[in-house]
């Protein structure tokens, strides 16, 4: 008798059904069926039309697909806030003259405005052009003809079996996956990049978006301690403005930052302030050390 599940219990687990070769789900009344049928000849999968309908009502959300551009966005705002911040506190322990503290901010904005964009620009495209790399050497292989093809589904076999399938399952997978690519080499060689380097060639990073994003976080961060230093006249308040603003701005980044990634804010607020706070208070220490006359 194949296994029953209780449709009303949410709590139960994905459960085989040997005898049809079945796998359901009950969610909180919801229910995905999804049914595989396979014999020598023909292979078939029937399954949910629409992926947002098959995730909807599972109740829980994941945040690892935000990890790229949440990290490029959380690192330039945090650097733009923390290097200018520390830079006009460092110029300011030293020389009480506004004018000096000002100017080294913008010189400050400007220059790693840039250097963010530069830096994440090579950084992208040396990612690209080495995946763009692995996939012409990947689409040679399969240019060598039938029997280096059943070479690459063996292996692409192999990666599925190390996952914990059976060999006979991996091996249907992988030719079920080749057989719908109907011949085309570049969509096989999408789903072996996929699986073997875990490279979606659908969402290859864009190296200008990401120093484009790069410059303009980094400059909303450095706005921050900029603009809380630029109209205060005397130097004691100055710097206490440009200490306390730089501060708000690193709770809410962290904080931000920790919110997007559905992990605890807390947390998310306390590492980036931490970090700021180490920052400023030791370039404030070298400036008013080496000036010497404030």
């Amino acid at each position: 008798m194949p296994r029953q599940t209780d449709d009303s219990d949410p709590r139960q687990p994905l459960i085989p059904n040997v005898s049809s070769s079945s796998y359901s789900r009950p969610e909180s009344g919801y229910s995905t069926i999804v049914d595989v049928a396979s014999d020598d000849s023909d292979n078939t999968i029937s399954a949910v039309d629409n992926h947002d309908d098959f995730h909807h009502g599972i109740g829980h959300r994941h945040y690892s697909d935000r990890t790229p551009w949440l990290r490029a966005a959380v690192l330039g705002a945090n650097d733009g806030l923390v290097s200018v911040a520390a830079l006009m506190l460092g110029v300011g322990g030293g020389n009480a003259d506004l004018q000096t503290m000002i100017l080294s901010g913008v010189a400050a904005l400007v220059a790693g405005a840039l250097s963010m964009a530069c830096g994440e620009y090579v950084s992208v495209a040396s990612q690209k052009d080495t995946e763009e790399a692995d996939t012409a050497r990947e689409k040679q292989e399969f240019l060598k003809g039938p029997a280096a093809q059943a070479r690459e589904m063996a292996e692409l076999a192999h990666i599925y079996e190390s996952r914990g399938l059976s060999k006979s399952t991996a091996m249907l997978v992988a030719k079920e996956l080749h057989d719908r690519c109907a011949g085309n080499i570049d969509e096989i060689v999408k789903v072996h990049m996929r699986d073997e380097l875990n490279v979606d060639l659908d969402e290859l990073a864009n190296p200008v978006q990401a120093a484009v994003t790069s410059a303009i976080t980094f400059s909303v961060g450095a706005m921050f301690p900029l603009l809380a230093g630029a109209f205060i006249s005397d130097w004691q308040k100055r710097i206490y403005s440009v200490l306390i603003i730089s501060t708000i701005g690193l709770i809410l980044n962290g904080a931000m930052g920790a919110h997007l990634g559905g992990a605890a804010l807390w947390k998310g607020a306390v590492r980036v302030l931490i970090g700021g706070w180490i920052a400023m208070g030791a370039t404030f220490g070298v400036g008013y050390w080496m000036g010497g006359t404030v």
